[in-house]
C-alpha cells in the first residue's frame, strides 16, 4: 500500500495482489464522508479527517507513508551579501561605477551565470557590460528589445574601448550571411541583436513540419541547429529575460539553445516573475542553474504545487539569492543615486521614406532661400521652423512601435509613467495601445486635467498619464511616478527641465528616471545635443527662450546646409 501525505488529503493506492481484498477493506473501514475513489485515476480518496487511521496503516498493513518535496519543511538560511570589487576593470575614465554597481558587478563576476534583478534605474547595463569587461569573456552576444538595440552599442562604446555591431533589418542580404566574419577578424567584439532577429542570423534550421491536421510538431530546444560559427561566442548578455517566461514559444527555444554553450551568462530583468513562480524556470534553463533546483519537475513540484501555484517561496528566495540571483531597489541604494538620470533609447523610426523625403525638400528650400549658415534672422525664423518641425512630427510618428515596447515594459514592472509628446496625432496613437491612460492636454478642460491628474496621483490602478508638454509642462505635480518619457522633444532647455520636474518636486520620494526616445539619424539627435549644450541659457524666467529657439533653428538648418542635396 502507497499513501501519499498532502496533509490535508491522502491519496491511497496497491497493487493487485493477494493483499487486495485486505486493503481495501482497510479502506472501506474509514467513515463513508472522509474516502471516495477515483475511477478515472484508479486511487482512493482519504479526507484529513481520518489521518490517525490512515496513518495506523502503517503499522497494521505495512504501507508506505510519502511525503511529496512541496511539503517539506522550508530551507531558509543566511545569505552572503554581495562581494565588494577587489579589481579595476578597463572602462574609460569617465565611466565609474556607483558602489552598488561595484558590488553588482562583483556579484555577476563571482556567480558567473546569474540574473541581475536591480529595480529599473539603476543600471543594470553598465553593470553587465563592466561584468563582461572584467571577465574579457569575448567576443560576447546581446540579446535585448528591439527598442534598446542602439542605445546597447551606444553603452559599449560609451563605457569600453570594445567595438559593438547591432544586427537588423536594414542589413543586406550579403551582410545578413557573411557579418561574423566581423567577429572572427576582430572588427567587432560584442554583437547586438533583438528577439526576434535571433533565427535570422543565429540559426541554421529548426523542425517545421506539420501533423496531418496542420498543427505544428512539437519541438525542443535541442533541435534546433545554429550556424556552425556560433561557437566562437564566450558570453552572453539577455536584457529582459522575462520575456522568455513561456518555454513553449520558439523565442525561448531558440534562447536556450543559442545560451547553452556559453561560459558566462547575465540575464538582466527589473521583473523576472511576471504571474506565478514558474515564470522563473525558463530562465532559469537559459542560464544554467536549473539543476541547483532539482531540475524543472522538481521545481514545478515543490514551488509551483506541480504547476500554476506557488509554494515555498521563502526557500525559493533563499536559494536564488545564494546561487544565482540579488536584486536591489532604489529606496535601498537612495544615497548611492543622483536626484535625476537622464538616459536615451536610439530608435530606427517606421518612417525613413517619409522622412528622407522630406529631408531633401528641406535642403532644397535652404539652397534656394540663400541661407548662408550664418545666425538666423526672424523673417526666416517661422518658416523655417515650420519645415523643421515637420521633420519632428515625422520621426515622432515612426517612434510610436518602440515607445509601446518601452511603456509596456514600465507598467508590466508594475511602475507609474509620464509620457510627454506634442502632436495629438501621438496623444491619440498612445491612448489606442494603452486605453487605461489619462491625459492632460489642450484639449482636456481645467476640470478634467485635474480629475485626471488626481487619478494618476491617488488610485494605484491607472498607471499611464499622457501629457502634452505645453498643457502639462508647468503648474502640476505628478510625484505618484518617478519614471518620465518623451516621444517628442521640446524646444529648450528649458521646457524639458519644466516637464521632468513635474515628478521631480516636493513629495517625490524617489530618484527620477527620464527617458529620451531618439530617432537614429534624423533631426532628434542633433535637437537633444543642442538641448544640452544650450541648457545654461534655456530659463524662460529671465526671458531667454525666444533667443534659446533662434539659435536652436540656426543651428538645426547648419546640420543640412553641411550636406549635399540627394
Amino acid at each position: 500500500m502507497r499513501i501519499i501525505d498532502y496533509g490535508h488529503e491522502f491519496i491511497v493506492t496497491w497493487e493487485w495482489d493477494h493483499w487486495h481484498k485486505r486493503n481495501l477493506q482497510s479502506i472501506k473501514d474509514l467513515p463513508a464522508s472522509d474516502r471516495r475513489y477515483i475511477a478515472d485515476k484508479k486511487h482512493w480518496w482519504v479526507s484529513g479527517n481520518s489521518r490517525d487511521a490512515v496513518l495506523q496503516l502503517r503499522e497494521t498493513h505495512r504501507a508506505q507513508i510519502i511525503v511529496p518535496d512541496a511539503l517539506k519543511p522550508e530551507m531558509i538560511g543566511e545569505v552572503d551579501p554581495l562581494p565588494q570589487l577587489s579589481v579595476e576593470l578597463p572602462l574609460k575614465p569617465d565611466a565609474i561605477l556607483r558602489p552598488y554597481q561595484r558590488q553588482g558587478v562583483a556579484g555577476m563576476m563571482n556567480f558567473r551565470r546569474c540574473m541581475n534583478g536591480d529595480e529599473q534605474g539603476l543600471g543594470k547595463t553598465f553593470q553587465s557590460i563592466a561584468s563582461v569587461l572584467g571577465l574579457n569573456s569575448f567576443p560576447c552576444v546581446v540579446v535585448c528589445p528591439a527598442a534598446t538595440k542602439y542605445n546597447w552599442k551606444r553603452e559599449w562604446e560609451k563605457f569600453t574601448g570594445k567595438r559593438a555591431m547591432v544586427l537588423d533589418s536594414t542589413m543586406s542580404a550579403q551582410q545578413k550571411k557573411s557579418w561574423h566574419q566581423y567577429v572572427t577578424a576582430g572588427l567587432a567584439d560584442v554583437v547586438i541583436v533583438n528577439y526576434e532577429s535571433i533565427p535570422t542570423f543565429f540559426v541554421e534550421s529548426f523542425p517545421q513540419e506539420k501533423t496531418k491536421t496542420g498543427k505544428k510538431k512539437p519541438w525542443a530546444a535541442k533541435d534546433v541547429i545554429l550556424k556552425p560559427f556560433m561557437g566562437m561566442f564566450k558570453s552572453g548578455i539577455l536584457d529582459e529575460s522575462h520575456r522568455c517566461k513561456d518555454p513553449n514559444s520558439n523565442q525561448s527555444k531558440f534562447i536556450l539553445r543559442l545560451f547553452v554553450g556559453l561560459e558566462h551568462r547575465f540575464l538582466l530583468s527589473g521583473t523576472p516573475v511576471i504571474n506565478k513562480p514558474k515564470d522563473l524556470w525558463p530562465q532559469l534553463a537559459i542560464m544554467g542553474t536549473l539543476h541547483l533546483f532539482g531540475g524543472k519537475a522538481a521545481f514545478l513540484e515543490r514551488y509551483c504545487e506541480g504547476g500554476n501555484g506557488a509554494n515555498n517561496l521563502r526557500e525559493l528566495n533563499y536559494l536564488l539569492r545564494k546561487h544565482c540571483f540579488f536584486r536591489r531597489e532604489k529606496k535601498d541604494v537612495a544615497k548611492d543615486l543622483p536626484e535625476k538620470q537622464r538616459q536615451t533609447i536610439e530608435c530606427d523610426i517606421t518612417t525613413r521614406a517619409e522622412y528622407d523625403r522630406a529631408e531633401r525638400d528641406l535642403k532644397q528650400w535652404l539652397e534656394g532661400s540663400g541661407f548662408n549658415g550664418e545666425q538666423i534672422d526672424k523673417k526666416m525664423a517661422g518658416e523655417a521652423l515650420l519645415k523643421l518641425n515637420v521633420l519632428r512630427q515625422i520621426s515622432a510618428r515612426g517612434k510610436i512601435a518602440e515607445a509601446k515596447e518601452f511603456i509596456q515594459e514600465v507598467l508590466e514592472a508594475d511602475e507609474k509613467l509620464i509620457v510627454f509628446c506634442n502632436l495629438y496625432e501621438i496623444v491619440d496613437s498612445l491612448l489606442s495601445l494603452f486605453p487605461g491612460a489619462v491625459t492632460v492636454t489642450g484639449r482636456d478642460s481645467a476640470q478634467q486635467k485635474q480629475e485626471n491628474i488626481d487619478r494618476f496621483q491617488n488610485d494605484s490602478s491607472c498607471k499611464l498619464i499622457v501629457c502634452n508638454i505645453k498643457a502639462a509642462g508647468v503648474g502640476i505635480t505628478l510625484t505618484a511616478s518617478s519614471r518620465v518619457a518623451f516621444v517628442e522633444y521640446p524646444i529648450t532647455y528649458a521646457d524639458c527641465v519644466q516637464c521632468e520636474d513635474r515628478a521631480h518636486r516636493i513629495g517625490q520620494v524617489n530618484n527620477v528616471m527620464c527617458t529620451y526616445f531618439n530617432g537614429v539619424n534624423t533631426i532628434d539627435e542633433r535637437l537633444y545635443e543642442i538641448i544640452q549644450e544650450k541648457r545654461h541659457i534655456g530659463n524662460t524666467i529671465t526671458g531667454a527662450s525666444d533667443e534659446m529657439q533662434m539659435q536652436v533653428v540656426s543651428k538645426l538648418l547648419n546640420l543640412f546646409t553641411n550636406k549635399k542635396v540627394a
